[in-house]
């Protein structure tokens, strides 16, 4: 071989060496290499530096007289690699790992590498890790919710003045990082709103985190909102748990059915959006949070506040920006948009042919009083699509309580929400009755329940089983 090939081929080895070495003494938190009988080979200066030891001093060693309580010759005894286990060293808990190194099947070394040097490093990763896998479980569950939060202001369908109003009134406040107060009755499109609100806003690429307060058990309230540390109470995952309003970091947190808080949270929820800070439930370490708060109720809060159901400094710290949302009934130019709207999607979703309403119908849907708001006729109008035998929807496709019933002109404050409801079903069910003869089967038939049913339902509204003389 010529001298300059094998110069060449030298410096070539000499450089691999090198660099393998500066990959070695790159392990940032230590690493050693033993034979097989425990004696080490190689040693780190990061290893050195946290042990106070020298590293070149070290070579040559036992693995147990250089570091205490090694099992490097252990592992290399038995083969089997030990991952993230942990060694107490000087009084101290690490989390380490010892790999054997094989060749043709025989152990020719372990590679051991301290992978933190505190445990405590291993709690603080498993609290991020908490708090990172249960944004992701939130955005999956926001995403396969209805649109997910992505309604905008186009998706707010309306030709009413009430709702250009609103939009405009909504869009000034996206605008701004004041708390929001959404008021209306149940089925008119609060959340829609909130979300709007919060796509138009600064925030929008963060997140937007939901929760109902009527739906949450009084006494896992608090957790859910401030979260919990490890061992707050029985049933807690072991590494804790953040709440909605750390989730809610840099994003819009919306408090829906505000009203029905608990009397004992609301001065709790009122210094976290004040303070922008709270405690886990069990801890003691202060969290904060930049979060913008969105409240929604179909409660009337004012009333309430007379009788001390709300505190009146958290109603007046959420009711900064007030909007109220009328009632569907209150809007009829708004049905005939949202119908054609729902309509449009429907039959998209369903992959049918185009669908519409004929002009009774649409005099129909205009003259009930739709106790149920815009949730109400989406239902009305899917049930009626369901059925359909062709592209128009006709008012003998409606569920009967729709054409026969009586628009009513009696206030919410007036009349509660349920008594509206069972009105509209009594005059449905005395309708029907009447129509059919007091044939209670074909009655029944006509009103799409089982004539079990209908008996209970005359029953509970006491209705006559035969026809008035």
């Amino acid at each position: 071989m010529p001298d300059d090939t094998r110069t060449e081929t030298v410096d070539d080895l000499e450089r691999r060496l090198e660099m393998y070495r500066l990959i070695f003494e790159s392990i940032h938190n230590g690493a050693m290499v033993t034979d097989a009988d425990g004696t080490i080979t190689h040693f780190n200066k990061f290893y050195g530096q946290f042990l106070g030891v020298d590293p070149q001093a070290q070579i040559g060693r036992h693995c147990t007289e250089a570091v205490e309580n090694s099992r490097m010759h252990i592992v290399a005894k038995t083969g089997k690699a030990e991952i993230n286990h942990s060694q107490l060293i000087r009084g101290q808990k690490m989390v380490v790992q010892r790999v054997p190194i094989v060749k043709d099947g025989n152990i020719i070394a372990v590679f051991g590498q301290v992978m933190f040097k505190d445990v405590r490093d291993v709690s603080k990763l498993a609290r991020e890790l908490s708090l990172l896998e249960s944004k992701v479980k939130l955005y999956e569950e926001e995403l396969l919710s209805l649109r997910s939060t992505r309604y905008t202001f186009d998706s707010i369908i309306g030709r009413s003045d009430a709702v250009n109003n609103l939009k405009r009134e909504a869009l000034r406040a996206a605008a701004t990082n004041f708390p929001v107060l959404i008021t209306g009755e149940s089925g008119t499109g609060k959340e829609l709103f909130a979300q709007a609100i919060h796509h138009a806003s600064a925030r929008r690429l963060h997140p937007f985190v939901r929760i109902n307060c009527a739906a949450i058990p009084r006494d896992l309230l608090e957790s859910e909102l401030f979260g919990y540390e490890k061992g707050a109470f029985t049933g807690a995952k072991a590494e804790g748990k953040p709440g909605k309003f750390e989730l809610a970091h840099a994003g819009t947190i919306f408090l829906d059915e505000i009203g029905d808080l608990p009397a004992e949270m609301q001065p709790k929820l009122l210094r976290a959006i004040e303070d922008k800070e709270f405690e886990r439930v069990g801890g003691t370490k202060i969290v904060r949070s930049d979060f913008r708060v969105i409240a929604a109720t179909n409660q009337n809060l004012e009333s309430m506040l007379t009788t001390g159901r709300f505190r009146k400094d958290l109603f007046y710290r959420l009711n900064v920006i007030s909007l109220h949302i009328p009632p569907l009934r209150e809007r009829p130019s708004d049905i005939t948009a949202l119908a054609d709207q729902f309509l449009e999607r429907t039959a998209r979703e369903a992959n049918m042919e185009r669908l519409s309403i004929d002009k009774d119908a649409e005099r129909a849907l205009r003259a009930y009083a739709w106790p149920g708001n815009v949730r109400e006729l989406m239902n009305v109008l899917e049930r009626s699509a369901s059925a359909l035998e062709g592209g128009v929807i006709r008012v003998t496709d409606l569920p009967f309580y729709v054409p026969h019933g009586k628009r009513r002109e009696t206030s919410p404050q007036q009349t509660s929400l349920r008594e509206m409801r069972s009105q509209s079903e009594r005059e449905a069910i005395w309708a029907a009755l009447q129509a059919a003869g007091f044939q209670k089967a074909r009655a029944a038939r006509t009103l799409g329940i089982h004539r079990t049913l209908l008996y209970k339902k005359m029953k509970k509204y006491n209705l006559p089983l035969q026809p008035p003389q």
